[in-house]
């Protein structure tokens, strides 16, 4: 006990935070190259310098430890340097959906009590129409543009020294509020610590390594579980940010190519759209591109195409906002190259096992009790550990719930493998009982998505007069493509028991989904009438 005090007391205990990997890549890597945004390049020195100076700007704001600061931007520099910026000063960043509505963003900024509010130039006019139901901001600020009332932010950092007064951080300090989709209710503000945030980064840095030879496509938003803590994984390695304001496919290949990208992260319907882009967008792009996907289940057939058709390599992780946010991952093993593209595709759909660091995941039954490993015995998934969050902000009865009986309570239900590789079936409300049997949309969709002339699929369940509800398939079809309601069925018989079959199926032009690329399966339950017997 004495040594564990004297260690203490001389300092050599360091608060686990990820200014930490900042500290080491500003020693480190002062000469490489950080961060690309358009045109305009900076090495880590230049980058470093910048984000002092804006710790300085908002100093002389008034900005004190825990203050809030709320950002509503795309992927873009100014983004980027808020995650360094904002903690330095020990206060607490705030990244808020920018595709929400104006509404969104007033009850967001409101909860949290962000004492500054700062906003990219295409949102700016949104903004302006709320601003006056936000009493509690102080200061608004233009990350580009500005005028009428709006600070703007160069101008900031050009008046602004580099030193500042650096806050004595703590590990369980909070680092970031971000807040859940809210589709059903109000959203949660999701209070992640310093520790949380460092324990999933140097997790993720264990299970897909990336070193200062990286250059990493922000092809998933910095506001999405910060960016899967990826704001602060490629700063630890000395990789290369390499911004991306519009995710597509042509802007997504043009990047990969001009700017050398080696990895990137993106959701399975980012996935579908980099898969089914045409030969010409294609022309030139790299192979050996690393993809950690995550936010839904992907499809074996979308995971098949994108290996097999661009040389690329996909790791599937698990996790939620809840949990900072991986807690699985799917590892990959020496027998799986053994396995034809097809098989092992399938095994890469499993969202796997524990991540190293993360803590200890679990399906269990309504009674608690772990499921057996028999790949076909549904329950949720629940973990504890070092990366699940300290609670929702300013919400302790949705905390209470979450993590009733000592475990956090995911809302996802899985099976789990007799290799112990677990796989999500569905959400929990997701889940379609027709006739006393439950039917995995995740399933049924994974089949469709194999059919020639299907882009994209959601399955939900509707009402039905025999069944109580049956599934019903959404699908986007591909350019030029026709499909019929009894031909989607037929190939749905050849590969699926009956009772799983789709009994009706609705073309639409797009699918509804949140800003990561989750589909919105409650808008098409919503939207459509009961479906009589077929």
């Amino acid at each position: 006990m004495v040594e564990h005090n004297l260690r203490e007391h001389i300092g050599m205990q360091t608060p686990l935070t990820p200014m930490e990997f900042a500290r080491r890549a500003r020693s480190l890597y002062g000469d490489r190259e950080a961060v690309v945004d358009g045109d305009e390049r900076w090495t880590y020195a230049q980058f470093f310098d910048r984000c002092d100076r804006w710790s300085s700007a908002l100093q002389s704001l008034g900005v004190a430890p825990g203050d809030r600061i709320a950002y509503i931007a795309p992927n873009t520099h100014a983004h980027l340097e808020g995650y360094y910026g904002v903690p330095q000063l020990g206060a607490v960043v705030v990244p808020m959906n920018y595709r929400l509505l104006p509404a969104d963003w007033v009850y967001m900024v409101n909860h949290s009590g962000a004492r500054v509010v700062c906003v990219h130039a295409d949102y700016l006019h949104l903004v302006d129409t709320v601003r006056h139901e936000m009493p509690a901001v102080e200061h608004f600020v233009a990350l580009e543009g500005g005028g009428n009332g709006w600070l703007d932010y160069e101008e900031l950092l050009a008046g602004a020294s580099p030193e500042f007064v650096r806050a004595a951080l703590t590990e369980n300090q909070l680092l970031t509020i971000n807040y859940t989709s809210g589709t059903t209710s109000k959203p949660k503000g999701v209070m992640i610590t310093h520790r949380n945030a460092w324990v999933n980064i140097v997790g993720m840095m264990l299970a897909h390594p990336i070193s200062c030879a990286d250059r990493y496509l922000w092809t998933l938003p910095m506001f999405h579980a910060n960016g899967w803590t990826y704001v602060w994984i490629v700063t630890a390695a000395g990789g290369t940010h390499v911004c991306a304001r519009k995710i597509d496919a042509p802007t997504v290949f043009r990047l990969l190519r001009d700017e050398r990208a080696t990895m990137l992260c993106a959701a399975p319907t980012v996935l579908i759209t980099i898969a089914s882009a045409p030969d010409e967008l294609r022309v030139g792009a790299p192979r050996g591109v690393r993809v950690v996907t995550a936010g839904a289940p992907p499809a074996a057939h979308t995971i098949e195409r994108v290996e097999e058709g661009l040389g690329w390599t996909i790791l599937q992780l698990y996790g939620l906002t809840e949990t900072a946010p991986a807690i699985s991952i799917c590892e990959p093993r020496p027998e799986h190259a053994l396995l034809s593209p097809a098989e092992r595709a399938k095994i890469k759909a499993r969202q796997g096992v524990e991540l190293i660091t993360s803590g200890e995941l679990l399906v269990v039954n309504e009674m608690g009790v772990p499921v057996p490993r028999d790949g076909t015995t549904v329950g949720e998934i629940v973990v504890r550990g070092n990366v699940v969050m300290d609670g929702y902000y300013r919400d302790p009865e949705a905390t209470e719930r979450a993590f009733a009986g000592g475990w956090f309570h995911s809302g996802d239900a899985a099976v789990v493998h007799a290799d112990g590789y677990m796989e999500i079936r569905d959400r929990l409300k997701d889940v379609i009982i027709s006739g006393g049997e439950n039917i995995s949309s995740v399933e049924v969709e994974g089949v469709l998505l194999r059919h020639p002339s299907v882009h994209e699929v959601a399955v939900v369940g509707l009402p039905h007069e025999q069944w109580g509800e049956a599934p019903h398939a959404f699908v986007v079809l591909k350019p030029a493509a026709t499909l019929t309601d009894e031909e989607l069925r037929a190939f749905a018989r050849e590969r699926l028991a009956g009772f799983k079959v789709p009994k009706g199926m609705t073309v639409v032009a797009e699918l509804p989904k949140t800003a990561t690329g989750k589909i919105q399966k409650y808008v098409l339950r919503g939207g459509r009438a009961a479906i009589t017997a077929q």
